[in-house]
């Protein structure tokens, strides 16, 4: 008998988990035996994308059965049909960037509408899924690149996957190259930095998953905020034509993860308190980005990453804080983490109130576009919602 999984509740859980993993592959093999484990699938791997070679090797292999090809055998370079058809991400008739099934991809081949060189593609990907015995197939994305695709053999109970189910793999896919890209990013600012401050940015990410624990109501928040902020940087960039450098999605990418840092100077008496704060708690609750910036300030490489900490509750009108700056006085960085958090935060249980739908929250951010929010960043930030993105 197979007791029924709360999805959401396993991606909140394996959302605050990955924040702590700083090694891509211990990352991925707790995922993949959390997908086993709970999901009660026979088998699970991951494809993950070698940089340096540009190739897809099966990093991890995890269940009763196992694939057929042992792990670090696997390899498909770019040209391999699955990996150029995930990579490329154009054929919506075949493919939306969510799961791949195996039954679904036969089903189609008898479709009238798709081309004979779409039924062609298509029988090369589905020979590939055979090879590695997978059932469902779910890619891995950052920004446009393919990080790696999430394998999954049948359920253990004989049972079809369902769309629950394929729904929590593709968030969790989402999460995964959020995650592998943190890792990378961690590593890649831990060889510029030395021995003590490599120490200090360990304890401080930490710190931050140790804010999550210490506020019961907002499991997940900080690997959502992360989330969206950089998809509202991909499509300021997509939409508006607005160029942003690696550097700043490195820096966004920190200061999403350190925005509440401060919160670890807030009692938890006022983080969990059963209902609205009173007018001392609030001001009390308004130090935390000061908090956060006297926190992370000794590591002088995070000096533009501090600027998304420091003014994140600053509002377009002039009423935020802690400076009340106005308009484009408000650093970028900081607008786009202001959008994702207030989202995150609307969307979420409190004690005192129900979350808000997508829907209402949405609507908010545009009633709020102007006023609280950088107009740019808002509409963005619809379009993402528009799309199916948030």
């Amino acid at each position: 008998m197979y007791k029924k999984i709360d999805y959401k509740k396993e991606l909140e859980q394996a959302s605050k988990s990955m924040i702590l993993v700083h090694e891509p592959e211990t990352l991925i093999k707790m995922i993949v035996r959390m997908i086993v484990n709970k999901v009660q699938v026979s088998h699970a791997g991951i494809l993950l994308h070698d940089f340096e070679k540009d190739t897809y090797v099966l990093t991890v292999s995890k269940g009763d059965k196992g694939l057929k090809i042992p792990t670090g055998f696997a390899r498909m370079d770019a040209d391999n049909p699955m990996i150029s058809f995930f990579r490329q991400r154009q054929d919506k008739q075949l493919f939306d960037d969510g799961a791949f099934v195996y039954e679904q991809g036969e089903k189609a081949l008898n479709s009238k509408i798709l081309s004979k060189n779409q039924k062609d593609v298509l029988k090369k990907v589905l020979y590939q899924m055979e090879i590695l015995d997978a059932v469902a197939c779910i890619p891995s994305y950052f920004r446009n690149d393919l990080l790696g695709v999430l394998i999954l053999g049948n359920k253990k109970n004989g049972k079809k996957f369902a769309q629950d189910e394929l729904d929590f793999f593709v968030a969790l896919a989402s999460d995964v190259a959020m995650a592998i890209r943190n890792a990378q990013l961690f590593e890649a600012l831990a060889a510029e930095l030395d021995k003590k401050q490599r120490l200090f940015i360990h304890t401080t990410i930490a710190l931050a998953a140790a804010i999550e624990a210490k506020d019961r109501y907002t499991h997940g928040h900080t690997a959502r905020v992360t989330n969206i902020s950089l998809e509202i940087t991909r499509k300021l960039e997509s939409r508006h034509k607005l160029t942003f450098d690696e550097k700043f999605f490195e820096h966004l990418h920190i200061a999403s993860l350190l925005h509440d840092i401060g919160k670890i100077g807030i009692p938890e008496s006022i983080l969990n308190k059963e209902g609205p704060l009173n007018e001392t708690e609030a001001k009390r609750m308004q130090e935390h980005p000061l908090v956060g910036v006297n926190i992370l300030q000794p590591i002088k490489e995070l000096e533009d990453a501090i600027l998304g900490v420091k003014y994140h509750h600053e509002k377009y009108d002039g009423s935020g804080y802690p400076e009340g700056l106005k308009g484009a006085q408000i650093p970028l960085i900081a607008s786009i983490i202001a959008v994702a958090d207030t989202f995150d935060a609307m969307t979420t249980d409190r004690p005192y109130r129900k979350a808000l739908t997508k829907e209402e929250a949405v609507n908010e951010i545009k009633k709020q576009s102007g006023k609280q929010f950088n107009p740019q960043v808002a509409e963005s930030f619809v379009e993402l919602f528009q799309d199916n993105k948030i």
